[in-house]
Parts: structure tokens; sequence; C-alpha cells
């Protein structure tokens, strides 16, 4: 069981405070924005390989996803292996802006529990790889779009213990709205952070599952920038009950406008692009490539929006 100390809480809470802050700019002049790439979508690279792929293509970060399975699976790094790749961050001068977890609600309570210990080796992670910036550690909520009424105060309870590891650990702690899942809605995303009312609770903004859901970009993002942490960006097609993910650009995603609404808000943060699995799955999937021209579409756009690029450093 992973636990924290006192004095490790503090230190914790501290930097990730002062990392909060610098995201809540809301200043469009001095805002910047990264713009990085997910490893969701790199299974098959070492991490050393991956962190240095997306430095050589120009990204400004690199988001660590934690299934099992993968090489940043939390169980599986030895305090060697953190430390090597806290060193090759150090060196690539990349960002982590966030950790993808898999935390499905409203399932047993042997489940939740699972997904707090879950919780808390991420929190922990984001704390030994980035000390003075955590990351923010995600995950969807699941659940199904028609028994929202049914379940959504037991969601409530559920991401309030999420909340609770997040103060605890110093953490900022993401739930994302999903196209057919149980949060589906900018509405039902804001109705689930107020009943809970944590400042280290937010949501991660997708349009792709609000595309799906038949919303508009502007105002799905107007309606959630107040308290969204982290975006990440891919394409989507069809219904929520008949849909495929896309790479960035292969659908009809205006990303200038994602980009100038984000600038206007002064939003200080990520952009992270997700490869889904309906894409990495596929038996000629190459994620080398795929990064290298996600970055070609994507990274001309924030001049064009007139978006200040984060600089590594």
């Amino acid at each position: 069981m992973v636990k924290f100390n006192r004095r490790w809480a503090l230190t914790c809470a501290a930097a990730s405070l002062a990392c909060a802050t610098i995201r809540a700019d809301q200043n469009p002049n001095t805002a910047s924005i990264g713009f990085g790439f997910g490893t969701y979508g790199m299974k098959s690279l070492s991490t050393p390989d991956a962190i240095r792929v997306c430095a050589e293509i120009g990204y400004d970060g690199i988001e660590f996803a934690l299934f099992d399975g993968w090489p940043t699976e939390p169980t599986l790094l030895s305090k060697d292996d953190r430390d090597e790749i806290r060193r090759r961050l150090i060196e690539s001068k990349l960002a982590v802006p966030s950790l993808l977890e898999n935390l499905p609600c409203l399932r047993t309570d042997e489940q939740h529990s699972q997904n707090l210990e879950r919780l808390k080796r991420a929190a922990e992670l984001a704390h030994e790889l980035s000390p003075g910036s955590p990351p923010v550690v995600q995950s969807i909520v699941a659940g199904k779009t028609a028994d929202w009424e049914q379940t959504k105060n037991r969601l409530v309870d559920q991401l309030a213990d999420w909340s609770k590891i997040s103060e605890t650990s110093g953490t900022t702690i993401c739930f994302k709205p999903h196209a057919g899942h149980v949060v589906h809605t900018p509405e039902r995303a804001l109705w689930v952070h107020q009943q809970i009312n944590s400042p280290r609770l937010k949501v991660v903004y997708d349009y792709s599952h609000f595309s799906l859901e038949g919303l508009s970009l502007t105002d799905s993002l107007r309606q959630l920038l107040p308290i969204t942490a982290y975006v990440q960006v891919k394409d989507s097609r069809g219904t929520p009950a008949k849909h495929e993910y896309l790479l960035p650009g292969d659908g009809t995603t205006d990303y200038t406008e994602l980009l100038r609404e984000l600038k206007h808000a002064g939003y200080n943060g990520f952009v992270n692009v997700e490869v889904s699995s309906h894409v990495h799955r596929k038996p000629d999937y190459q994620p080398v490539p795929t990064a290298k021209l996600c970055y070609q579409r994507l990274a001309p756009l924030f001049d064009q929006a007139g978006v200040r690029r984060r600089q590594r450093s």
C-alpha cells in the first residue's frame, strides 16, 4: 500500500500550488501553451526512446501512460528507473504535463479501492519525475450516459475520494468527460465539480468526445475552461453509439480555433496529442512516423493562432 508522509505531502503541496498558480494565469499576453505527445501511442518504445523521439521532433512535453503493460506502469519502475527517466527529461528539456491512468468508476467497492491505490502511486510518480512542476494525473470515469440519475451521487462520492488523495499529495487530479459515458457533457462535468468543490480536482478537455455528442467546440470549451487543467487533441467521427477516433487532422476539428480560444482565455497549460487505441492497435501502426505527422500538422497552427509556444528549459 502506498502511503504519504507528512513532510513529503507538505513539500509536494507547495510545489504543486506554485504550478497551479502558473496554470491559472488569465492574461492572454503573458500565457504560453506547451505542445506535447502521449506515450499511449508509443507502447512499443522504451521510455528513453520515447523521450528522445519527442524531443527530436520538437515537442515541448511528453505524457506518460501508466496503464498495465506500458513501460511506465508505476509498479514496474524501480527507483533507478525513475531517476533515469527524470535525468533524461532534464537532458531533453521536456516537461511532463500529465500522467494518463485508467480508473473507471461506478464498479465494485473493491475496484474503487484499487483505483485509489493506483492514484496514490501515480501521484507519487508525478512528484518523483517532476518535483518542481508535478504533472496532473488524469482518467476517464466511465459509466453509461443513460444511468446518470441513478449513479451521479455515487460518482461524486468516489471522485471526492480522488480529491482527498489530490489534496494529501499536492497533485492535481483530472477526470475526463467522454462521449457515451456518464459524464458526457460540460453541464454534467460542471455539476460534478461543483458538488466536490475541490481546487485540486479539475477536468481534461478533449473536443473529440463533444464532437460526437454534436456540441460546438467554442461553446463546450468556454464552459469548461474555468475548471480545465489540461487539453488533449484527436479527431473523431460518427456518433456516441458508433464512432471512430482519429489522428488530429483526419477529421473536421478546427485546431486553430481551439488555440485561439485558449489564448484568449489566458490558458497557460499544455495541448497534448492522444493517439487512440482505434489508431495504435492497427497492425500497420508506427509510433514514430505518427508522432512526426501530428507535429507537422499541428505545430504550424500555433503561429497561425498567434499563440506563444512554451519554451523548453
